[in-house]
């Protein structure tokens, strides 16, 4: 499996950072649209922040008609127990975990590494968060469920089992139901993860006060510790 770095839109909110946020887009989007969220997030001007916006490579959707976009793995059907196509999923996998250790290179530990994404990026960012061998930051959820949920049990890593977890979702989200994400949100507790979880009158999309909700627990996770 390739484990090629993806190109990717980088900001950071200071010199010499010293915490790293990846950042994966939604199904047919960019890293270029994220990155606008930053200002949003209203992060402490304490923190270093590498932020990584990845973008996925083209491939066709099967629902889509097979039109090729940018897409994290395939979307075969509309019913959440066949949605993902796992091969296309684990690659993704493999991607992300070539990006951290990229960061783990340029100084930054896996410990202040935060994966996030939204819909199908959510989704990559809580498979491989939860299966990561090495302890990270925190991982962000927006719009988006939990892929084989049914293999964790088995699959997650130890180092992440007390992780913190931030999911959002829009309780009008025409696209990845708001049952799916509270079907996931209550699989990943009942497993014993810590989930914050918030609702946002909104349809598949993002709100300023769900960014702020995530500057803040980005800022938790991130800022450090006092003695």
């Amino acid at each position: 499996m390739t484990t090629t770095l993806l190109p990717a839109v980088e900001i950071e909110t200071a010199a010499n950072p010293d915490a790293s946020v990846i950042w994966l887009h939604g199904l047919g989007d960019d890293g270029h649209g994220w990155s606008q969220a930053v200002p949003a997030l209203a992060l402490a001007p304490s923190l270093r922040i590498r932020f990584l916006f990845p973008h996925a490579p083209k491939m066709p959707v099967a629902i889509n008609n097979g039109f090729v976009m940018p897409a994290w793995y395939d979307i075969r059907a509309a019913n959440l127990s066949e949605r993902a196509d796992i091969a296309g999923v684990k690659q993704s996998q493999a991607y992300l975990d070539a990006l951290i250790a990229r960061e783990e290179s340029r100084g930054v530990a896996a410990r202040r590494i935060v994966l996030a994404g939204f819909s199908q990026g959510g989704a990559i960012a809580l498979y491989t968060g939860l299966r990561h061998p090495q302890r990270l930051a925190a991982i962000v959820g927006l719009s988006t469920y939990l892929v084989a949920a049914e293999s964790l049990p088995t699959e997650a890593s130890p180092a992440n089992r007390d992780v913190p977890i931030f999911m959002g979702h829009g309780t009008q989200d025409p696209v990845v139901r708001l049952a799916w994400a509270e079907s996931s949100r209550d699989a990943l507790q009942r497993a014993g993860w810590n989930v914050e979880w918030r609702v946002y009158p909104m349809e598949h999309s993002a709100v300023v006060e769900e960014l702020v909700e995530v500057g803040r627990f980005i800022t938790r996770a991130l800022e450090p510790v006092s003695a």
